[in-house]
């Protein structure tokens, strides 16, 4: 099979963050996860109780990653972890738990500011939720754009409004996409967060998910597998009545990443296919693979298929 460049400028058969990411940054960039201690408006009551169905922050925060820790001693802590092995590494602050823009103005500058004032550290990367991100709030991090690197991550997670009532989210898709329009006027990056395996959700919803992200001024994507986690109420949902999820199996889902990539615009940088918690954490499907291993899989199947990211718009 002859190899040929996708429109993203390389071989590779899907339009891949880490190409994107060398181009961005002179020498190695590693993002360090921060927690803020921060809450969310379905948590708090201003839109919900509860949070969503699906979420246990203990899933993706690393150990180094502990509220009870400054914002600064987080950072120490992360640049430790990482620089025995890369000691020219600079960073990235990522603040990753929860609504990390839910808060007044005031208070977001000094947390920002906090991790800013570390020399090694280059830049700010904000995971949030769409109904948090008033004009303030991007006026002030349109301010820090203009002295570093700054990016948006943005929990959608669906388009379909069953689904987010159902998963008890706390925002529409409207306001998805009206927040994915407003973050795109600024100078920053931004990254839109889904999930595939959702209740409710079948194989053509997945697919139009990708038809419509490819419509919207997204940058980058993170696809999750639906991966139910200990301590969640999606966890006992499923426990009572595990007919109502579909959870893939490996061979399955890496199909339908392939089927998403084809409908999904050539455009948009895929920031990852799956997510990982930590196994003791994990209801299920616990595949027992690593991220690079499920990545090879995409990698052998769009081979084999011969096909590619976008090749069905």
């Amino acid at each position: 099979m002859m190899e040929r460049e996708f429109p993203w400028g390389s071989d590779k058969r899907y339009n891949d963050y880490s190409a994107y990411f060398r181009k961005r940054f002179e020498g190695r960039v590693q993002k360090i996860s921060l927690d803020a201690g921060f809450t969310c408006p379905n948590r708090d009551g201003s839109r919900g109780t509860g949070g969503c169905t699906y979420c246990n922050n203990r899933s993706f925060n690393p150990d180094y990653c502990r509220m009870e820790e400054n914002i600064a001693a987080q950072i120490v802590k992360g640049i430790t972890f990482f620089s025995a092995k890369y000691p020219t590494m600079r960073y990235l602050a990522y603040f990753q738990a929860y609504s990390n823009t839910y808060a007044p103005v005031e208070v977001l500058r000094r947390f920002y500011e906090e991790a800013l004032s570390h020399p090694e550290v280059i830049g700010l990367v904000i995971a949030t939720r769409p109904d948090c991100l008033c004009d303030e709030v991007l006026d002030l991090l349109s301010e820090y754009a203009e002295r570093c690197y700054v990016s948006i991550e943005l929990g959608v997670e669906s388009f379909r409004e069953e689904t987010l009532l159902q998963i008890n989210r706390g925002h529409t898709a409207q306001e998805s996409i009206a927040a994915i329009h407003r973050i795109s006027e600024r100078k920053f990056d931004n990254c839109v967060h889904l999930i595939l395996g959702l209740p409710g959700e079948n194989d053509a919803d997945f697919i139009e998910q990708a038809s419509i992200i490819s419509k919207l001024p997204v940058q980058s994507i993170k696809l999750h597998q639906l991966q139910l986690h200990r301590g969640t109420k999606m966890a006992v949902d499923y426990h009572f009545d595990p007919s109502a999820f579909n959870l893939f199996s490996v061979d399955q889902y890496a199909d339908l990443v392939v089927r998403y990539l084809e409908h999904l615009s050539s455009e948009i940088i895929v920031q990852r296919f799956v997510s990982s918690a930590p196994s003791g954490l994990v209801v299920g499907p616990n595949w027992g693979l690593k991220n690079y291993e499920f990545v090879a899989k995409v990698e052998k199947l769009l081979m084999e298929r011969d096909t590619w990211q976008g090749r069905l718009i």
